[in-house]
């Protein structure tokens, strides 16, 4: 409903400028260097400006913002996926056709063409112009020639349960409901519009009716959010059966919410006992550890402000010791007692939102037809303590947050999930009956056992921290683990079991090698990858604003992605971007959004974690979260060209409460064949040429040339002999063709 409105938006001349919701704040607290602490060599650094990237940006400028001032656009003309019933079925079964307004092709001999595959050479997905459709008669009328159809087996039960959902909108039987809604592109607001009821009468009558937009949307308020999407509230977090506080030492110690419960279940399976699998993972602060050549150094005081006083109050003592190979380890006197780990309980975190229909990230829509769209994650964030008194909790700048990528999968089954997080709204009170239901989804995620094809069997994706409390330097640094392993060279990452193990950080360069204000090597990447990935034809930023990009362990034959994410730098420049040309202005934005640096710095105005550990309970929310409340977004001035005028919109709960209601309420799921790769080969031989988009390797010795297909009579022949490449289905949701996009944070 809100990612491809481009078409609505670009008219109206906007002027000025969506596969992860914690970081870091302002404030150091220092610790004292052990006397055997050893220092970690600086990386040569083949900028020309080395060290330029610790430059911190001037503070970017910021207003807030009425949704009221976004431009109001026709709904229909915003709807970018149509469905419509076939006049006969085909030879798969087809019996609707699912229309989807793309954007101008990346490759300009496409513009014309009648086919156009998008997904993957492996596993494509062909789609027809919708005018062409209704010229070889399977269709009565198009929604327009900007619209590409692919064909679906579609269950008219889904229809039912769509009119009856609607029912129940309109009835406020789900809660209070408006009949406008935001539309964004990517992360920012760009326009309103309002609702559609579902036109039954006129898709029985062969007629293109909007697939995705409801009528009315729940009202996104501070309420529902906090109940559905970013918990915190004190119900939650000090809940005395499911959480333990280490600052008060109330509640149920390995209550289902605690650090220690999420660690038992991300042991089991690992050969270690929780204790040693917590243990060795904080070891992994007090070595330097080489990640993708990038040199992350020691951080020694882990030791005494986190291991040893924990130590302590498990009844032993700690001790520093160094191998025979000369790195530094711990030696208890008994093991740490995990049901007191210094770990208090800040937010609960539906991350659905980052759910996606992934096969790589060939081809618009990220690949489209191997995988089903998956359930995003689920997050637990806590806030590291020292406890110093009765009264002093001694609460760090230093958070931790468990990410699990929630083992669901399936259209139907995603639905479900959303519906489930939604329904918590339906909950006057954070009752018993709240909390009950909100167990019961957390814990299909985060036990054992549940993802069989995952390091120790886990769903957890990833651990990402984020401290300035370790520091001895005053910088603030992001660090990653995962129960993976890396391979740099051959550009793998294999699940693994065992112990947690660092890992490079998402979407970031190595600051340590590469400056942030003048690396020839970034400029290269935005503008060679980042900017190819951003639509054809963008216009006002951030309207048409959104990449889909994986920075690479190396680029250019330079290592790139680092393994550790240092602030300052605040964020990331390219050195030969034009901020006069939109998509330029944008690609860079994006880029640097998109880095931990940017994230949790300048490019969103944000002091370091978007949730604050040191506020006390309920935690504070960054505005880039929150926009400046319900009905608001925040602006924020570019960080490369605060002079061109260039603002950018951020109101990501908001975003995230409209893409929950989308998925649980809006959302249809049909059954699409799954094709052989075999079947672009036949295109090929059929056409002399393929139709994919973006341009690409279509393999390392492609036969055939990227071009157009002007041809009816070849598109009929391509349409006839898809049967032949059939080789499954597999159950999507309707607008399974959108735009990929790159969101970590």
């Amino acid at each position: 409903m809100y990612r491809n409105i481009r078409h609505a938006v670009t008219a109206l001349s906007l002027a000025g400028m969506f596969v992860v919701a914690a970081g870091c704040n302002s404030g150091a607290e220092q610790g004292t260097t052990p006397a055997s602490a050893q220092t970690q060599p600086q990386q040569n650094n083949p900028d020309s400006t080395a060290q330029a990237a610790t430059t911190e940006d001037p503070e970017p400028e910021t207003t807030i913002e009425s949704m009221s001032t976004l431009p109001m656009v026709d709904p229909e003309k915003s709807a970018d996926t149509f469905i419509q019933r076939l006049s006969d079925k085909t030879a798969l079964s087809e019996n609707m056709a699912v229309h989807v307004r793309l954007p101008e092709p990346a490759n300009e001999k496409l513009k014309d063409s009648l086919i156009r595959i998008v997904g993957s050479e492996s596993s494509p997905v062909v789609m027809f112009r919708s005018d062409a459709l209704v010229q070889m008669g399977l269709i009565k009328s198009s929604p327009g020639p900007e619209f590409f159809t692919s064909l679906s087996n579609f269950d008219d039960k889904e229809l039912d349960r769509r009119l009856q959902t609607e029912a129940d909108l309109l009835s406020g039987k789900l809660g209070e409901t408006t009949p406008e809604t935001v539309l964004f592109e990517g992360r920012s607001p760009v326009a309103m519009t309002k609702g559609l009821s579902f036109d039954l009468a006129s898709l029985n009558a062969g007629i293109a009716v909007p697939a995705m937009l409801c009528p009315v949307t729940p009202a996104s308020t501070t309420a529902a959010w906090g109940k559905s999407l970013l918990i915190t509230a004190p119900q939650v977090v000090q809940d005395p059966t499911r959480t333990w506080d280490p600052c008060t030492g109330a509640g149920t110690q390995g209550g289902v919410w605690t650090f220690a419960h999420l660690m038992r279940q991300l042991a089991t399976n690992s050969g270690n006992t929780p204790e040693v699998f917590v243990q060795r993972w904080l070891e992994t602060w007090l070595n330097p550890q080489v990640i993708n050549n990038d040199s992350v150094a020691q951080r020694l005081n882990m030791f005494n402000q986190v291991i040893q006083p924990w130590a302590t109050a498990s009844g032993g003592t700690a001790t520093l010791v160094v191998d025979g190979a000369g790195r530094l380890g711990v030696s208890l006197t008994a093991p740490l007692n995990l049901n007191i780990a210094p770990f208090r309980l800040l937010a609960i975190v539906n991350r659905v939102d980052l759910g996606r229909t992934v096969n790589g990230p060939a081809g618009y829509g990220g690949g489209t037809t191997s995988q089903p769209v998956n359930a995003g994650e689920l997050r637990f964030i806590f806030g590291v303590t020292q406890k110093v008194s009765a009264t002093n909790c001694g609460l760090k700048q230093f958070t931790t947050i468990f990410e699990y990528g929630v083992p669901i999968t399936g259209c139907s089954n995603v639905v479900a999930w959303a519906r489930d997080w939604l329904n918590l709204n339906s909950f006057s009170t954070f009752n018993s009956g709240y909390l009950t239901a909100l167990q019961g989804i957390t814990q299909r995620v985060v036990m054992a056992n549940l993802a069989p094809t995952k390091g120790n069997k886990n769903a957890l994706n990833q651990i990402r921290t984020n401290e300035i409390a370790l520091a001895t330097d005053g910088k603030w640094e992001l660090r990653e683990f995962t129960l993976s392993a890396e391979n740099f060279v051959a550009n793998t990452d294999t699940p693994v079991s065992g112990l947690l193990r660092p890992h490079t950080v998402a979407q970031s360069p190595d600051d340590g090698l590469h400056s942030a204000t003048s690396s020839a090597l970034v400029d290269q990447y935005v503008r060679n990858v980042v900017l190819p990935t951003v639509p054809a034809g963008s216009g006002p930023a951030p309207a048409q604003c959104s990449s889909n990009y994986t920075v690479p362990y190396s680029f250019l034959g330079t290592r790139f992605r680092g393994g550790n994410s240092l602030i300052p730098p605040n964020s990331w420049k390219a050195t030969s971007i034009n901020p006069a040309l939109p998509k330029e202005l944008c690609a860079r934005h994006d880029f640097s959004l998109n880095t931990c640096q940017g994230c949790h710095r300048s490019d969103t105005a944000t002091v370091f974690t978007h949730v604050k550990p040191t506020t006390g309970v309920p935690a504070a929310l960054s505005s880039f979260l929150t926009g400046g409340g319900p009905g608001s977004f925040i602006t924020v001035s570019d960080t490369q060209f605060p002079a061109s005028g260039a603002k950018w919109r951020f109101a990501d709960l908001d975003r995230r409460w409209r893409r929950l209601h989308q998925l649980a309420n809006c959302t249809s799921c049909s059954r699409f064949p799954i094709f052989s790769g075999g079947l672009v080969d036949a295109v090929g031989q059929m056409a002399g040429v393929v139709p994919i988009d973006p341009v690409g390797p279509l393999s390392s010795d492609p036969k055939f040339e990227v071009g157009p297909i002007t041809d009816f009579a070849v598109v009929k022949k391509i349409l006839d002999s898809r049967a032949q490449f059939a080789v499954g289905e597999t159950e999507e949701p309707l607008n399974l063709v959108r735009p990929a996009e790159s969101f970590t944070h």
